[in-house]
């Protein structure tokens, strides 16, 4: 059976149009190890997501003043399952304690990957999509069970009653129209939300701001028959978003293997961009793709040697860029790696956290604290098959 990506797997396959896009010199000269790589320290690493019988994945941390807040894919069974939904926790202690998740939004299927956005105004965004990949599995089950061939080792009776009657709450037809990527947003400290908006294109980590105010947000069609990689802004906090620009495809590459980019706008004004490549030629390496005008013109997709799932780019309070990643190889955990010359080369890794025991972890997002220390949080199995959150409190040289 053909192992399939995993956006392919959640979004279903589709054929591409190609986007023309430019060769930067810019690019030609990528390279780690260049450089250099900062001392660092990890202070803390622990779990603290709750209530403890679900799995949580995909997180995003912002903060807002001295409050941090995780927008996550919440109440799930696991990786793939019908009863995703999109939670905020907060701590007003930087991270020593957190609320009880708040409920953001729970459609009638999967919802994943909560990104999360604090505008220059205040304003909260959060983006999430839709997700019917676990029709398949209960498909499967249902029909297997109808040739009297159930498998009750994998599905009791308990469990599959429980995802046939969420599966029964609208129709095909209901969920077709439910597919897609989303964004909601709150001007009161997400005390009250917008009803959900949709936007171009999706990633798991959501939109950035842009040193001019206007709000960028990179990422892929995923209900598409193109699924464009492509860029777009707001010039309006985040209500309406308009295409800008979309981004090339390597030779012999295929458009759809592209997914869960993140990007971070440099000191000189060049965006730069990582994208998780799930094509041959590099698998699971980042591509970095540049931008000199804003978004609307893109440098072809080039490997920069990183291996990692996904990566969360952001530019630290001296200007050096940090990505950080999931590292799904012996040692299973997060890594992270610095730029001091705009994302032209890259240092070694640092490993800030190595002891997982599945590699079904990552998605690390960072924030810089006022006091100039790190803190990143990801997801990760650690006991069976729940996933839980978990932080890092970190500094850097």
């Amino acid at each position: 059976m053909k192992k399939l990506a995993r956006r392919e797997f959640l979004s279903g396959a589709a054929k591409l149009a190609v986007v023309g896009s430019f060769a930067s010199p810019f690019l030609s000269k990528l390279a780690y190890g260049a450089s250099a790589t900062p001392k660092f320290e990890v202070s803390e690493v622990k779990s603290f997501s709750f209530p403890h019988q679900y799995y949580y994945g995909w997180p995003t941390v912002a903060k807002r003043g001295n409050e941090l807040l995780v927008a996550t894919s919440g109440g799930r069974e696991g990786h793939v399952c019908p009863f995703g939904r999109v939670e905020l926790f907060r701590s007003k202690d930087l991270g020593a304690t957190w609320t009880y998740p708040q409920i953001l939004y729970d459609s009638p299927m999967d919802d994943r990957d909560a990104g999360i956005c604090v505008t220059d105004k205040g304003t909260i965004l959060v983006t999430t999509f839709t997700s019917n990949a676990y029709v398949a599995m209960f498909k499967e089950e249902e029909n297997l069970r109808a040739e009297g061939k159930g498998r009750p080792n994998i599905w009791p009776e308990e469990r599959f009653e429980k995802w046939r009657s969420i599966h029964a709450r609208i129709s095909d037809e209901e969920r077709e129209k439910e597919l897609g990527h989303w964004i909601f947003r709150s001007t009161d400290g997400g005390v009250t939300w917008s009803e959900r908006r949709s936007t171009p294109f999706n990633t798991p980590h959501g939109p950035i701001q842009l040193s001019d105010g206007r709000l960028f947000y990179i990422g892929t069609e995923l209900w598409t028959a193109e699924r464009r990689l492509g860029a777009s802004v707001s010039e309006d906090d985040g209500q309406t978003w308009k295409v800008v620009g979309i981004v090339g495809t390597r030779d012999g590459d295929e458009t759809r293997l592209y997914c869960e980019p993140h990007a971070v706008e440099a000191s000189d004004g060049t965006i730069v961009a990582f994208v998780r490549n799930e094509n041959k030629n590099n698998f699971d390496e980042n591509l970095q793709t540049v931008s000199k005008d804003g978004g609307e013109t893109w440098s072809l997709p080039t490997p920069n040697g990183i291996w990692g799932i996904p990566s969360f780019l952001m530019k630290l309070k001296d200007g050096r860029l940090l990505a950080t990643y999931g590292y799904r190889r012996a040692p299973l955990g997060v890594q992270a790696r610095v730029s001091d010359d705009n994302g032209e080369t890259w240092s070694d890794p640092m490993q800030i956290y190595g002891d997982g025991t599945s590699g079904d972890l990552g998605y690390p997002s960072t924030v810089q604290l006022d006091d100039g220390s790190l803190f990143t949080v990801w997801y990760e199995v650690i006991d069976g098959s729940r996933a839980r959150l978990r932080l890092a409190r970190w500094t850097i040289s």
